[in-house]
């Protein structure tokens, strides 16, 4: 449980589990009111399986398949981002919306802003370039790192997208190997599948 969240606790009396993740929700608003609040989550479902968002005060900062790694997850954007973090659903709404549309085959672009911080340098480059790439179509490692002004760093590109902090929403899944190869994909090749079959208008399995 993340320090917010035992603060909130403490404040709130609670002496039981349920107790205090009602406090918590109690609070939540008046805890970003006074600032407490850096990073606020929630987890959302999604036909790949449930989704951990994390968004900071710049926007969408972490998005990654839950696969039973959700307090992982949370306890590195702790320590590498601040552990002022609270589940906050109602901030995650946007986003939640939006993946809902674009599953349904109803939307083809993002409008959440998105906050690279976790991405340094190159691979934060790599993964601008990456999030211009059009609904429905691929690229190659090649291509998107000359696009990110390295033309000879595809390794480094392909690196930069096995490790994107937003997939699905900086389209990753959209890069493949030059000779068509469908490469890496952070949450599994099956996954990768399914969101390059959504958006050529094709069935495919869970």
């Amino acid at each position: 449980m993340r320090d917010i969240e035992k603060r909130l606790r403490r404040e709130a009396g609670a002496s039981t589990s349920d107790g205090a993740e009602r406090a918590a929700a109690r609070f939540a608003p008046a805890a970003e009111r006074a600032g407490l609040v850096d990073l606020a989550y929630a987890t959302l479902d999604s036909p790949l399986g449930a989704l951990v968002g994390v968004v900071s005060s710049k926007g969408l900062v972490r998005l990654a398949y839950e696969d039973d790694r959700g307090e992982e997850v949370l306890a590195e954007l702790a320590r590498r981002v601040s552990p002022r973090l609270l589940e906050m659903p109602a901030r995650l709404e946007p986003l939640e919306r939006e993946l809902d549309e674009y599953f349904a085959g109803r939307r083809r672009d993002f409008a959440v802003p998105v906050d690279l911080r976790l991405a340094p340098g190159f691979a934060r480059r790599v993964l601008a370039a990456c999030a211009k790439l059009p609904y429905g179509e691929t690229s190659s490692y090649g291509k998107v790192a000359r696009a990110a002004g390295n033309e000879r760093a595809a390794r480094a590109a392909g690196n930069a997208l096995g490790a994107n902090p937003i997939p699905i929403v900086v389209p990753c899944h959209r890069v493949l190997h030059a000779g068509g190869g469908l490469g890496g994909y952070t949450g599994g090749l099956g996954r990768k599948e399914h969101l390059l079959a959504l958006e050529l208008g094709e069935r495919t399995e869970s």
